[in-house]
């Protein structure tokens, strides 16, 4: 049996994949018909169509809530107008280096102008959209010359993934298509196949080309080789019908350069589930309900009639103040509607908004949305600050999985592009050897340490109300470390702190001069008590203060002479 082709290789395992895949198919194709009509790429030819897509839509109420749900966690978790992380160390000491701490902070602040420049928070928004609907998204980190890196999106049904025995998405397949004069210019025209070059030559620049892309990793490589074909990850791209193994471009990176997050996994599943697969059943309810509520309203508004005879075939007005001449031998036929249309729609109209306060729910636009739509005005600052920090317990999962699997090597595998390209100077010597860590800082990530704060608070208060009969119960409490501890949990800035060598340094200075001017002080007031006794007379005038002092000095502190009293 003769061996496949490399090209072989990758188409076979390609309708693998799709095969894995299917089982999502008909759940997605459900999800993008209520919920995301212009989302998804289920057929290779499912592109550039402004078809209308929304004939499933009667109520946006889905629509709204999933992109609250997208805006919510793009400002909260990936704000461009805030730093939403920084760079770090596991070992504390370390972190008190000056050097350390400023190369650290010029390494976060160049990467957040780089994710400004490029269109990381645009690509970003889009995953968050995509995660709430399909549990999955995914995007290409691609290297750009200008702005380091370049986010290409990716949308569902366009790509299949797989992942190592750890459960790490490790492989990305893609069938996709791109235009004759994309593909000439991107990959160039000697690596294309014949008939492509013939559709460039003859002006054809329009015509779309199938394309199969594959990154996975790169298991025949050469460790001892530091080339782009012997990378931990290889890149391949072919054409679809193109030369049997001739592929368009081969390359490879260090690290894997696709991000596919998950909003939640069961098991060793591969694609994710999200609220919008949960919310389904309710998201068509709400479609149905909305007809029959059009409909109830066109039966009182537009009811079936019945009219006599001989009037039919003839005009009927029936609009406001219309008038139709009919003969009537008898005179009691009437136009009136078939049947007596008195609909009650409140229980209708209630079961409604029911309905759209579960889809809101599920999509969390009650917590992103939740001082806006509380009408509630006597809870005080305390109880609103518990409540958001009660729902946001709801999200500390789905945090937790979207930073090990978008932001964290987002993050990783910009600062390797940085380190590279020599954006930012060399680190210091102190840092050989270390690993980095990343600490998230946005407004969710901060929400979600700040629920910690309330232990503390409580702690602190009873310990100072106990100090009042108690004083003792404040030697047990190290101030230094609840400064330290405390900030971290509402994420203050770490320059806002002083090192404790600093301050250390600083009370001892205070220490020695508070001790120098009490010196002085006692001095000063020696001086002036001899200065009063100089001038104190005793004996007649015939001593002073100061010389029955000196006396008793002299004596061995006995009791002054009275000689001549």
């Amino acid at each position: 049996m003769a061996q496949l082709t490399e090209k072989q290789q990758v188409i076979q395992r390609l309708g693998q994949l799709k095969a894995e895949r299917a089982t999502w198919w008909a759940h997605w194709l459900e999800i993008t018909s209520y919920l995301a009509p212009y989302q998804g790429r289920f057929y290779v030819q499912d592109r550039n169509k402004g078809w209308k897509r929304f004939q499933s839509v009667l109520d946006n109420t889905a629509q709204r809530a999933l992109e609250t749900l997208a805006a919510g966690l793009m400002g909260g978790l990936t704000s461009p107008a805030r730093p939403w992380f920084r760079l770090g160390v596991r070992d504390q000491e370390l972190m008190a280096h000056g050097a350390v701490k400023e190369w650290l902070a010029d390494c976060t602040r160049v990467m957040l102008h780089v994710f400004a420049r490029s269109n990381v928070y645009r690509v970003l928004h889009g995953m968050y959209r995509e995660l709430g609907a399909y549990g999955t998204s995914a995007a290409l980190v691609c290297e750009d010359h200008k702005n380091l890196i370049h986010l290409y999106p990716l949308t569902i049904g366009e790509y299949c993934l797989a992942q190592d025995w750890q459960g790490n998405i490790c492989t990305v397949y893609r069938e996709f298509e791109k235009t004759v004069g994309e593909v000439v210019k991107e990959f160039g025209i000697d690596a294309v196949s014949p008939s492509v070059k013939s559709m460039y030559d003859s002006g054809s620049l329009d015509k779309w080309i199938t394309l199969v892309h594959c990154i996975e990793p790169n298991e025949d490589r050469d460790p001892t080789k530091l080339d782009n074909q012997n990378m931990a990850w290889k890149s391949v791209y072919y054409e679809r019908g193109g030369d049997p193994d001739k592929a368009l471009r081969k390359s490879g990176y260090k690290r894997f350069n696709v991000l596919a997050p998950r909003w939640q996994v069961a098991g060793g599943d591969i694609y994710g589930h999200a609220p919008g697969m949960e919310s389904l059943g309710d998201i068509k309810q709400l479609q149905q309900e909305q007809l029959r509520k059009s409909q109830g309203i066109d039966y009182m508004t537009n009811p079936p009639l019945q009219l006599p005879t001989n009037l039919k075939n003839r005009d009927v007005d029936r609009l406001p103040g219309g008038i139709t001449f009919r003969d009537s031998a008898g005179g009691g036929d009437k136009i009136e509607t078939m049947f007596d249309v008195r609909l009650d729609l409140s229980h209708l109209l209630a079961d409604i908004n029911d309905v759209r306060a579960r889809v809101r729910s599920s999509f969390y636009a009650d917590l992103f949305l939740m001082l806006q739509g509380d009408s509630d005005t006597t809870k005080t600052a305390t109880e609103v600050t518990e409540l958001r920090e009660e729902k946001m317990l709801m999200l500390g999962p789905v945090l937790e999985r979207l930073h090990n699997e978008l932001l964290a090597p987002l993050i990783d595998i910009t600062f390797d592009r940085l380190m590279e390209t020599g954006a930012v100077p060399p680190p210091p010597p102190e840092l050989q050897g270390q690993d980095l860590e990343i600490e998230l800082v946005s407004m969710l990530a901060q929400a979600q340490r700040a629920i910690a704060t309330n232990g503390v608070d409580r702690f602190m208060s009873n310990a100072l109300a106990i100090a009042g009969s108690k004083p003792e119960i404040l030697d047990r409490i190290d101030v230094d470390f609840w400064a330290e501890d405390y900030a971290d949990m509402l994420g203050v800035a770490p320059k806002v702190l002083v090192p404790r060598e600093v301050a250390e340094e600083q009370r001892q200075q205070r220490a020695q001069a508070q001790a120098a001017a009490q010196q002085s002080a006692m001095a000063e007031q020696r001086a002036k008590t001899a200065q009063t006794l100089s001038a104190t007379p005793t004996q007649g005038g015939a001593s002073t203060g100061l010389d029955d002092t000196m006396n008793l000095f002299s004596q061995g502190l006995g009791a002054p002479s009275t000689a001549g009293a």
